[in-house]
């Protein structure tokens, strides 16, 4: 027979385990160059899965994570990879967008801003945490972070960008980084 005061210690040991284990997921530093990319499947625009080792040894793959679809900031990225597409393709480059927006919004937003790359949706910020990816908290809101990694085609994370409020300058640092 569990008593009471046997039922208030469990309830405490298991609000200690989930801090603990919040704490290091949010506790996690963002992947940095010679880190190896952890391996994810998220639902594309269209609904399909896009599972990350699927691509890994054929291109390079830029992943960029952006807090949301269709804001300002963020259309401005996605546009700047949009409009220089043809120069990831010629440095053999996949280019994905990842955040929590779900698979119709992401859609709209493709189609809207005739995106030729996958936007990825991940609705729990999952693989967001996965790399490490800080939010921003912007005093009255908290949006998920900004951040943009190459991934080689041996999986290991060969260059980082990150920079909240320069949205366009992703693309630019990364074919920076790819014509080296």
């Amino acid at each position: 027979m569990i008593t009471s005061k046997k039922m208030k210690g469990i309830v405490m040991m298991i609000i200690a385990v989930l801090c603990l284990t919040a704490s290091n997921i949010y506790a996690q530093e963002t992947l940095k160059k010679g880190d190896k990319a952890p391996g994810f499947t998220l639902k594309n625009q269209d609904g399909k899965d896009f599972k990350l080792a699927d691509h890994l040894g054929k291109q390079k793959i830029v992943v960029f994570f952006y807090p949301m679809d269709q804001s300002p900031v963020c259309t401005a990225e996605v546009c700047a990879f949009r409009d220089a597409y043809a120069k990831y393709k010629d440095a053999n480059a996949l280019v994905i967008g990842i955040n929590q927006g779900t698979v119709e919004s992401h859609k709209a937003f493709q189609s809207k801003e005739k995106l030729p790359f996958d936007l990825l949706s991940d609705p729990d910020n999952k693989v967001l945490k996965l790399f490490g990816v800080k939010e921003e908290n912007l005093g009255t809101m908290i949006l998920s972070g900004r951040e943009t990694f190459v991934i080689g085609k041996d999986g290991v994370i060969a260059y980082s960008f990150r920079d909240f409020m320069k949205g366009e300058d992703h693309s630019k640092e990364v074919l920076s980084y790819l014509k080296k």
